[in-house]
């Protein structure tokens, strides 16, 4: 078994990792902007008087230490987190000569906005977002009232940005939601498809075995007191299938058990036609198997799906068709298509409606494979059931 690749190396850093690393590449870059580069007439923002005075020096350390313990609150205290980094954001900006919060240093609670709104609740997500606004507009309306100049602009493109990066976490939360709901009800469809396909091989063996055990049963009223043996001996035919029927069934639990820990159980399969004929034949409906083309081998749902269409055409045979033969065809002539056809030459086919589970799932089990199932009356007498299940590519042999 093949090893699952490594996630890419971004998308194993855990957010705290990216919010102090933001942190640091904001820092450096306000301090550069302080500095004039080669082709500028000054520096993009001059550096307050305390900025690199001890007062300065102090804030920034503070900061960095607040912003340090924030990032590692992040995961389990979302808002405790998202409070230290706002504070480490005011006290960076007060080292600066600008009447706003820059955008350089409002990044690292973009960054943590954007993993509160992606991983939390959607009403935790909605305060933290109003926690950053309301640092904006009280940071602006303390300038305000002191008479300070305030960047107004470049207040309301923070503000932007801080929205967009609360929009993008929370369109990331609602597709994981989205991919949880959709596994689950994936999970919940293959639950129900492997009940139905329990019942189904439940249905197609009981219902074979209790035809078969109806048939000999009826055979040895008849007899009882005229042909004692013949009674007897059908009687016993009655008993060795009943044991098999359990037995099968103790298989088919065996094999859930077995699908349960990983094991891939054995399934029946188009060998199994001849023990199913021997048997038919031995409780009073001859079955005559005719094979055509190469036999070859098949993957095991076709061959599981082709089996259990004869099973239960040869069932119905025995049930309705007051008759004491059937014919069954199977041709692999064709590369990619396998045809079963079942049929007889029994008075009782009208009574053979489709009422029950029997033929409706033999449609099933076709349509599953997006084959082509007919079954109905016979133009001459009796009743005919074709199937014409794809193969889609060839199979190790059983």
């Amino acid at each position: 078994m093949s090893a699952t690749p490594p996630l890419p190396l971004l998308k194993r850093l855990p957010p705290a990792v990216w919010v102090a690393v933001t942190w640091c590449a904001s820092t450096l870059f306000t301090l550069l902007t302080t500095v004039r580069f080669p082709g500028e007439t000054e520096p993009g923002k001059w550096p307050a008087a305390q900025l690199y005075r001890w007062d300065g020096l102090t804030f920034l350390v503070v900061a960095a230490a607040l912003t340090l313990v924030g990032s590692r609150r992040l995961p389990g205290r979302p808002l405790s987190a998202l409070a230290l980094l706002l504070t480490a954001a005011g006290l960076v900006t007060t080292t600066l000569g600008v009447g706003e919060v820059p955008l350089a240093q409002f990044l690292v609670v973009d960054v943590a906005l954007y993993f509160i709104a992606a991983a939390h609740r959607r009403r935790t997500g909605v305060i933290a977002l109003s926690m950053a606004l309301a640092m904006l507009v009280t940071w602006m309306a303390v300038r305000l009232l002191s008479g300070w100049d305030v960047g107004m602009s470049a207040e309301l493109a923070v503000a932007l940005v801080t929205v967009i990066a609360w929009l993008l976490g929370n369109a990331t939360h609602r597709t994981r939601e989205y991919a949880d709901k959709l596994s689950a009800q994936a999970a919940e469809q293959a639950v129900t498809a492997e009940r139905l396909r329990i019942a189904r091989e439940m249905h197609d063996m009981v219902a074979h075995s209790i035809g078969i055990i109806a048939l000999q049963a009826g055979a040895a009223a008849r007899v009882v007191t005229t042909q004692p043996e013949a009674a007897r001996e059908a009687m016993t035919a009655v008993e060795n299938t009943g044991r098999e029927t359990l037995s099968g069934l103790r298989r088919m639990l065996g094999a859930l058990r077995q699908a349960d820990h990983g094991e891939a159980p054995e399934a029946a399969g188009l060998a199994d036609v001849d023990a199913l004929a021997a048997a038919t034949t031995a409780a009073g409906v001859r079955v005559d198997v005719r094979r055509l083309g190469e036999r070859r081998a098949l993957p095991p749902d076709v061959d599981l799906s082709a089996f259990r269409i004869i099973q239960e055409s040869v069932t119905n045979v025995v049930r309705h068709a007051a008759t004491d033969s059937c014919e069954v065809s199977i041709d692999y002539g064709d590369d990619d298509r396998l045809s079963i056809e079942v049929a007889d030459r029994g008075r009782g086919s009208g009574t053979r409606t489709d009422t029950g589970f029997g033929l409706s799932g033999m449609r099933e089990r076709v349509a599953l494979h997006h084959g082509e199932f007919t079954a109905g009356p016979r133009p001459e007498g009796g009743f005919r059931v074709t199937a014409r299940l794809p193969v889609p590519a060839p199979a190790e042999a059983r």
